[in-house]
């Protein structure tokens, strides 16, 4: 075969770090940590990769901009040791927890639609208390955390007489909620705050209801990322799961271990981070 054909059957980790705009050596990391199915070698030592390792590397790209970097390498990683249903089942606990994250948003507007709506009595008489250990299972939270925003001063439960214990009535319920989707969105506790305080003081909800509107947006955005990514996994799996045998071509790997490139690359750019993790 002339030197075109050659080139379509074997790649070099300068050709797959350009197509993912990475550094040579994040290649040789996403190999060791089976991001990549292991590459053959020539007798010399090099590396050869083929176009299911180009593949692996775009899926990968793809499926972390969704489900994070994370979850991404997991998958992929199960997919290379031959257990499919391990890395479909990471897909779905990755769709579940943005299921709860939307559920999660959803009770929070609910809070805030209420409390516009309604007098705090009013919300009392409708609903009870909760301990501390069933407000913080009920957000997905450790009462570590709740202890935290107490410390805070953005909760305040009350004591019961005789225990001590924290009891949360459905004021503290919904600061709660709206304190742990404030978290999600990276708001600092201080912030957080000057938001409850403008709440409780004037009913003003009108920076809460941007909050709101800017999580729903980074969920929806996060949403149509995994559908990509998951699109991707799908392609892979039909095409490159069942593997390929790369045979060793001429010398136009690289070669194990952190010496230069022979390809040309060198080490050059990061020490190994990739240009975006997605």
């Amino acid at each position: 075969m002339g030197a075109e054909a050659r080139s379509d059957r074997f790649l070099r980790s300068v050709d797959l770090a350009r197509v993912a705009g990475i550094s040579t050596q994040q290649v040789r990391n996403y190999e060791a940590a089976g991001v990549l199915p292991p590459a053959s070698r020539t007798d010399s030592g090099y590396r050869v990769f083929t176009p299911r390792h180009r593949a692996a590397l775009l899926t990968f790209r793809g499926l972390a901009k969704g489900y994070g970097p994370g979850p991404a390498r997991s998958m992929l990683h199960a997919v290379h040791e031959g257990d499919v249903p391990a890395a479909l089942a990471l897909v779905n606990e990755c769709h579940a927890t943005l299921h709860e994250q939307r559920r999660s948003l959803r009770a929070a507007s609910e809070a805030l639609t209420a409390t516009a709506e309604r007098a705090p009595e009013e919300t009392t008489a409708a609903r009870g208390v909760l301990r501390i250990g069933e407000l913080a299972h009920q957000l997905g939270l450790r009462p570590s955390a709740l202890r935290v925003w107490e410390a805070a001063g953005l909760l305040t439960p009350h004591r019961e007489p005789g225990t001590g214990y924290r009891g949360f009535g459905p004021p503290e319920i919904r600061d709660a909620r709206l304190i742990a989707l404030l978290r999600q969105s990276r708001y600092p506790l201080p912030q957080i705050r000057t938001v409850l305080d403008g709440l409780r003081e004037t009913g003003g909800t009108e920076e809460l209801r941007a909050a709101l509107a800017r999580r729903d947006a980074e969920l929806t955005a996060r949403t149509a990322a995994m559908l990509e990514g998951a699109g991707l996994l799908h392609t892979y799996l039909r095409d490159h799961a069942s593997g390929e045998a790369a045979t060793a071509g001429p010398g136009d790997g690289d070669r194990s271990g952190s010496g230069p490139d022979r390809a040309g690359a060198g080490g050059s750019g990061d020490a190994g981070a990739p240009a975006h993790e997605g």
